[in-house]
């Protein structure tokens, strides 16, 4: 077996400082550096859950926004469409009211020419009656004057003084 390269057969002492030597680098990586590995990967992994955490909880805060924006426009919807109605009750209400305002006017403007032609009626009625009382005392004076005899000339006398009456008011 001696034909074989010494790297395929070293010998024990070579083994034997190449085992002490893996045995001090592995002493010095367990006591350092494989402390300090475990601990980059469970701040890593910490470092990882945390953000779960938090990204589950934005997404929980996410969904939690979106239900009580989705609530306050259903809201707001219901708000809008009571106010909507109270708006046209209110219209409505207002037209109906101008409405009766206007009726109530028309009818007192109504009453009140009815009251007024009534008025100029009466008065006219009494003008009238005034004049034919005037006229008839004025025939009957100027009858009683005059003493006439005969239908004849009664009859001229008062178309007379009608006439003259007539040709007066004009």
């Amino acid at each position: 077996m001696d034909n074989l390269p010494s790297i395929l057969t070293p010998d024990v002492g070579l083994l034997f400082w190449m085992l002490i030597a893996f045995l001090v680098v592995f002493c010095v990586l367990a006591k350092y550096g494989f402390p300090a590995i475990v601990n980059m990967v469970d701040s890593r992994k910490k470092y990882i859950d945390d953000s779960l955490r938090k990204a589950h909880e934005a997404s929980e805060r996410l969904d939690n926004i979106k239900q009580e924006c989705e609530s306050m426009l259903q809201e707001t919807r219901g708000k809008q469409a009571q106010i909507l109605k109270e708006a046209t009750a209110t219209r409505d209400a207002i037209l109906e009211k101008a409405q009766e305002k206007a009726r109530e006017e028309s009818a007192r403007l109504l009453s009140e020419a009815k009251a007024e032609i009534e008025s100029e009626k009466q008065a006219a009625i009494s003008d009238i009656r005034k004049q034919v009382a005037a006229l008839s005392v004025e025939i009957a004076e100027k009858v009683l004057k005059q003493n006439l005899q005969g239908d004849k000339a009664q009859m001229d006398l008062i178309d007379r003084m009608l006439d003259d009456v007539s040709a007066n008011s004009k």
